[in-house]
């Protein structure tokens, strides 16, 4: 690669493995913690690749606007890639690669999110801030008398099973595809099954036009009294209005989050002087039985690690023509 690499949305804790990583390849990298926008691609200069996270959009007009200025390779330090219109792409020239990294952190961080739901941890925290040391209303149920449905079981939801294996409890999958190794933890069923018969239902998809907003009223219809949900994986699959109206008429006894629709205007950002105007967000996260993060199931020492190698190495891998195995178009 003869220009240099841009590496937007640039962390702190990233730029050390991305300078590292940009040095071992005797390649020439700019950091900067700004989102690329439309506005920024002219101002390029000399740039062969550039390296982004998933706050920015990137369609036709951006698209254009790399193609113009003699960029061809783009690629996303994240896993999901719905940020990212690959047909533009595809139109403009320009080739895109995603990152990955081992499923145990998000695999390891969905259990957490399954046992705070349980265990009732969220009330219990607000209680001992006022020096409330009282139990009622805080028995939690124990997972080896419950049912787990997996939505998924790609790498990380492969990892959920195995992590939830020893726990006891009663294990259904659903996906696009019966797997071995699932069948080996797991019982696969239809999805309207794993809905009718879980206790636990989590979800670990990819976010496409075919699954977003796949928890909806009419799935949540489908499901126990009192289901309790978690997303770990991308806001979209979910409909929040559907959430709020399943926690306020009980139909959900807890939600564990991670992850919830339109977060782009929200998550990774300092925002405690600001006005918080996303009244959904706010609304769904204040109740008792709502577990919400931002977006970090994925951030581990580790994975962060990965996610810089592969923003580097996969623009590399593609401008040299080598085998990128992450490549998306």
């Amino acid at each position: 690669m003869n220009g240099k690499i841009y590496a937007f949305e640039a962390r702190r804790d990233e730029e050390t493995f991305l300078t590292e990583t940009a040095r071992r390849n005797q390649v020439e990298i700019v950091c900067s913690p700004e989102i690329l926008t439309l506005e920024k691609i002219p101002e390029l200069s000399d740039a062969s690749g550039v390296t982004v996270l998933g706050m920015g959009r990137y369609g036709e007009q951006e698209m254009r606007a790399l193609e113009e200025r003699g960029i061809r390779y783009l690629s996303t330090r994240t896993v999901g890639y719905n940020h990212i219109d690959l047909d533009a792409a595809r139109r403009h020239g320009i080739h895109v690669c995603n990152a990955e990294y081992a499923p145990n952190g998000v695999a390891d961080y969905t259990v957490m999110m399954i046992l705070l739901c349980l265990r009732n941890y969220k009330q219990a925290l607000w209680r001992m801030q006022v020096n409330d040391f009282s139990l009622e209303g805080l028995a939690g149920r124990e997972m080896k008398d419950l049912t787990i449905g997996i939505v998924g079981t790609g790498r990380i939801g492969t990892q959920v099973l195995r992590n939830l294996s020893g726990f006891g409890c009663r294990l259904l999958y659903s996906g696009r595809h019966r797997s071995a190794e699932a069948d080996a933890l797991a019982e696969f069923v239809r999805l309207e099954e794993l809905y009718r018969r879980s206790d636990v239902i989590s979800l670990h998809l990819a976010l496409t036009s075919d699954t977003r907003h796949v928890i909806n009223r009419e799935s949540i219809s489908k499901m126990k009294d009192g289901v309790v949900l978690v997303n770990c994986a991308r806001g979209g699959l979910m409909d929040i209005h559907a959430l709020i109206e399943g926690i306020e008429t009980e139909k959900i006894g807890a939600l564990g989050l991670d992850t919830v629709e339109e977060e782009e205007k929200i998550v990774h950002r300092d925002l405690k002087t600001d006005i918080f105007a996303d009244r959904d967000i706010a609304y769904l996260r204040q109740f008792k039985n709502v577990v919400y993060t931002y977006h970090m199931a994925f951030y581990t020492d580790a994975a962060v690690r990965s996610m810089a190698r592969c923003g580097i190495e996969g623009l590399l891998q593609m401008a040299a023509g080598e085998p990128c195995r992450t490549k998306l178009c």
